[in-house]
């Protein structure tokens, strides 16, 4: 079964969190027959290991990860890679991927784009 997590920086203040769930709920809503879990870096929960492994508990054996980050910053290039390692290390069974991040993507740029030219 595949599935995926996505994967943020995370923050104090709890209501940075909140365009994260909203968008797991619209991966739900657009994707019901495949669980997502939200993950984050530091300072929120889950971190990328529990998240893998509520996936994998729920009988996943593919897991794509998508960085919902704008760009490949230190965490991504140098902190990513190590967690993911991990848990490829501590959870064998379970194909483990990885996108670039999101901010990378013409289409995302695109989106960001047309978003400031419908606020002018």
């Amino acid at each position: 079964m595949k599935a995926i997590i996505l994967f943020g920086h995370g923050a104090r203040d709890s209501r940075w969190r909140e365009p994260f769930d909203r968008l797991a709920g619209l991966w739900r809503a657009q994707h019901a027959d495949i669980p997502v879990e939200l993950a984050f870096l530091e300072m929120m929960q889950p971190s990328l290991e529990e998240a893998v492994a509520s996936l994998a508990g729920g009988g996943a054996t593919q897991i794509t990860v998508v960085p919902v980050f704008f760009g490949q910053g230190g965490h991504l290039r140098n902190d990513f890679p190590v967690l993911l390692e991990e848990c490829r290390g501590k959870f064998p069974d379970i194909q483990l991927s990885a996108t670039p991040a999101v901010g990378e993507d013409l289409a995302v740029l695109q989106a960001i784009v047309d978003f400031g030219a419908g606020a002018l």
